[in-house]
């Protein structure tokens, strides 16, 4: 072989793993995008600038709980209205939420239960017991957090998110009215 073509054959060789190793670095280096959700969006992570994880005192001192606990449900947040925190142990672990809030695929309360089934395929059903007043549930988890849907089998009723321990113990052992 000529060495003209030895030359470029390696030429073309170290063109390409030049080219395919800034491709792997320019891929892998980047960290992954986080999905932009709008304002009414409660996703696994949580709602706006409010996390699973944040303490009162976080929140308090951000401007995203009431200084005045509501009366009867102990801390409420400065916004939206129709989403409610549960705490435990100082740190946020759950968020309860009615329309307009609504998951990244669409469910909220009023959101029929096969829409919800389609959207949540590997969601656990959850049979409330027998001889109490409590809704059925669907819990679709994802790691540590997870949906809760309360439903009366045919619409959604709730939306609870966050981490996903919580969401079943509230099903299981119940809740009140707030």
């Amino acid at each position: 072989m000529e060495a003209r073509k030895v030359v470029r054959i390696v030429a073309v060789l170290v063109a390409g793993a030049v080219a395919l190793c800034h491709t792997y670095r320019t891929v892998s280096d980047e960290p992954a995008a986080t999905p932009a959700y709008g304002p009414d969006v409660l996703h696994l992570k949580g709602l706006r600038d409010i996390e699973f994880g944040d303490t009162e005192q976080e929140l308090l001192s951000r401007g995203q709980l009431h200084t005045e606990p509501a009366p009867t449900c102990g801390a409420s947040l400065a916004g939206p209205p129709t989403v409610s925190p549960v705490f435990a142990e100082d740190r946020l672990v759950l968020l309860w939420a009615s329309p307009p809030v609504r998951t990244p695929e669409g469910v909220t309360a009023g959101t029929p239960v096969d829409q919800v089934e389609a959207a949540y395929p590997a969601a656990t059903r959850l049979t409330a017991p027998p001889g109490t007043y409590r809704y059925d549930g669907l819990l679709a988890r994802q790691g540590d957090r997870a949906y809760l849907f309360l439903h009366d089998g045919r619409t959604v009723r709730k939306t609870v998110a966050g981490y996903a321990d919580y969401a079943r113990r509230l099903f299981d052992e119940g809740f009140g009215v707030c």
